[in-house]
């Protein structure tokens, strides 16, 4: 042990602490969470989402990564090893189901980034008929999927790029904004009310239906596990590292919320909210501009970086869940033989052609929303009921990691705690809210946003329920 502790290729547990604040945080986040929870009211729920789930999820992470630390597929491996290959399939596929959606929103948003880089504002943009918009993203959207056929890489670079520019500016906006009253103090800001009542949120059927977005905005944090190994002394300074960055990233969501409470009145985003889900990002880095006597600069960076996030995310999202899906050992035994079919360039055709249809299907249903607007606030709502669904296997891996306790234990470097009650009581209450609040999000005052937030979850699993079927009966057929 002491000898791995001196280890200089092992980090320190402010690097992991970092590595992931800029995988799980961003600006994006902060911006919904004041949207969608009536601005300084969402403080308590992010207090409260990150003491009672975010920690404790992180923790749970921790501890699956370090036991089955040679595993390279993440929560796939973590199934296949606590739970059997077809569980480890139905996670695969979750996984990879939940980027359906979420390939559908990257072609919107990177069309109004571009718009916003351009023209400075979207008017032009949203002024369009629904039809040409969606037109325009199912064009971009084929071109995306064509580049992933082509196995190029250079995309994934950029986006590591554009995903570390975009923290930056996440990071800067926060520190600019409260900097700029002292250096441009006649320009108009709102004054913030510290009363109780205009903290706390308002518990209606609003605010339940909302939640995902929290849960959406703190997930993600299993992509670190690969490193929980790397840590020195990972038992003491894993803990540590994802205390520091619940500390980092509660703070950054406090921060970031009285800093747009001082450009935006909650009122006036109640009153256009497509509006600020689709542009409160943009407009609020334009406004930055505008305190700093720089125009639209910021908002132009912010704009070009988020056009190439956008983009490039889109062909990773194309690319990695598929790859993680028909690539994994349990492939071969639940999916049909033609969707494993490999073209020249090494890229899952088949597999591309099956995205094509359910994301492309999904962009054309979404003509039939009334503007651009309407089509990214729908889809904001659609990924986070979705998206969420995917952590249910983290916390399903990790009841039954505790379940073979005495199995696993000798392999493991960390774990969250040693009472197994505690451990099973925060797998449950983990699993039990991230399912409540995809539940929960489903719900929408608008018929045809609730008949695609029902609809579309339901082909996804009938499709992944399906598939082994289809196998099962080739097999058969050969036999």
């Amino acid at each position: 042990m002491v000898e791995m502790e001196n280890n200089p290729k092992k980090m320190m547990w402010t690097t992991l602490a970092m590595m992931a604040f800029s995988t799980v945080w961003g600006f994006g986040n902060v911006v919904n969470g004041y949207v969608y929870f009536d601005g300084t009211r969402v403080i308590f729920s992010w207090i409260v989402m990150f003491l009672l789930y975010f920690v404790p999820y992180a923790l749970m992470v921790g501890e699956l990564g370090a036991t089955f630390k040679n595993s390279e597929g993440g929560v796939s491996s973590w199934v296949t090893a606590t739970m059997g290959a077809k569980w480890a399939y139905y996670a695969g596929w979750t996984y990879w189901a939940c980027h359906v959606v979420y390939i559908s929103s990257k072609g919107t948003g990177g069309l109004r980034a571009m718009a916003w880089g351009i023209f400075g504002n979207t008017n032009w943009y949203d002024a369009l008929p629904t039809f040409t918009t969606q037109l325009a993203t199912l064009a971009v959207f084929l071109f995306f999927c064509w580049v992933a056929s082509r196995g190029i890489p250079v995309l994934k670079g950029l986006a590591t790029v554009a995903g570390t520019s975009m923290f930056i500016m996440s990071i800067l906006f926060i520190i600019m904004m409260f900097a700029a009253p002292a250096l441009n103090p006649h320009a108009s800001y709102y004054s913030i009310n510290w009363n109780w009542k205009n903290l706390m949120p308002t518990f209606n059927a609003k605010y339940l239906t909302s939640l995902s977005i929290l849960v959406f905005g703190v997930g993600g944090c299993e992509k670190i596990s690969p490193y929980v190994n790397k840590v020195k002394n990972p038992s003491k300074n894993f803990p540590k590292a994802m205390m520091a960055l619940a500390i980092m990233v509660m703070v950054s969501a406090i921060l970031g919320t009285f800093a747009m409470a001082l450009m935006f009145d909650p009122k006036v985003v109640n009153n256009n909210l497509n509006e600020y889900i689709s542009n409160g990002a943009y407009m609020a880095f334009d406004k930055l501009g505008q305190y700093y006597h720089v125009g639209g600069l910021f908002m132009y960076i912010y704009s070009w970086c988020n056009v190439i996030g956008q983009f490039s995310t889109l062909v990773i999202s194309i690319d990695a869940p598929l790859r993680m899906l028909l690539g994994s050992k349990e492939a071969k035994e639940y999916i049909p033989k033609r969707l494993l079919k490999l073209n020249k360039h090494g890229a899952y055709i088949n597999g591309i052609w099956m995205v094509i249809i359910l994301s492309g299907g999904l962009i054309v249903a979404q003509a039939l929303l009334p503007n651009a607007q309407a089509v990214m606030a729908q889809l904001v709502k659609l990924n986070s009921t979705t998206m969420p669904m995917r952590y249910l296997w983290v916390f399903a891996a990790y009841i039954a990691l505790r379940k073979k306790q005495q199995k696993f234990a000798k392999n493991t470097t960390y774990q969250m705690t040693k009472h197994q009650g505690l451990a099973y009581t925060a797998g449950i209450w983990c699993f039990f809210v991230t399912a409540a609040c995809c539940i929960m999000g489903i719900y929408s005052p608008d018929p045809f946003t609730l008949f695609l937030n029902i609809i579309t979850p339901i082909i996804l699993i009938a499709l992944g329920i399906i598939l082994p079927a289809i196998k099962k009966h080739q097999d058969a057929k050969l036999s």
